[in-house]
């Protein structure tokens, strides 16, 4: 009977918390530059300093489930939405998004993706937003090289680089950090 009431008492703790975290995401919202994709939430009284800005990239290894976004990739669309919301000038926003390993296959255009995956790709729409706002999407050609991906497949304003490794230390010689995330 204790294993029981125990079990019973860690089932509505859980249920009681997933129902607060669902009413607290729902103040999550896209925007102001990217919608459909970014969403973030308010941040009482946040201070970031006048004339802010940013040089980051990030690092993408990770492919996302198939039929879904990137996860990764959306955190990009997130950085710029939650900066322009507060007061960052979208040309202050300068970010790069480094994809290897397994993830270069997000990369790949409708046709390429729906041999693979039998779906367009559903990354694309979110892909040419960020391009759209100035993101460099950059593909490590070694990891192309190893997945038989050329340039051809891939969707619109995808570069190519020797590796990521290259790519992350050009970015670094220009100023770019890499968000740990």
């Amino acid at each position: 009977m204790q294993l029981s009431l125990t079990k019973l008492f860690f089932s509505l703790g859980a249920v009681m918390l997933t129902s607060s975290l669902h009413a607290q995401l729902s103040v999550f919202a896209d925007g102001p530059l990217i919608t459909g994709f970014g969403k973030h939430g308010p941040v009482e009284k946040v201070m970031l300093p006048e004339g802010a800005s940013f040089k980051v990239a990030f690092d993408v290894v990770k492919a996302a489930e198939p039929g879904e976004v990137n996860r990764q990739f959306d955190s990009l669309a997130r950085f710029i939405n939650m900066h322009v919301a507060n007061g960052v000038k979208p040309e202050n926003i300068e970010l790069a998004l480094v994809v290897h390993g397994k993830a270069s296959l997000d990369l790949l255009d409708h046709p390429t993706f729906q041999k693979a995956f039998e779906m367009d790709n559903p990354n694309r729409p979110l892909l040419e937003a960020l391009m759209a706002n100035q993101v460099q999407v950059i593909l490590c050609g070694q990891s192309a090289t190893a997945y038989e991906i050329n340039r051809s497949q891939l969707i619109d304003g995808v570069q190519m680089h020797l590796s990521a490794m290259t790519a992350h230390a050009l970015l670094q010689q220009q100023g770019y950090t890499v968000n740990p995330f």
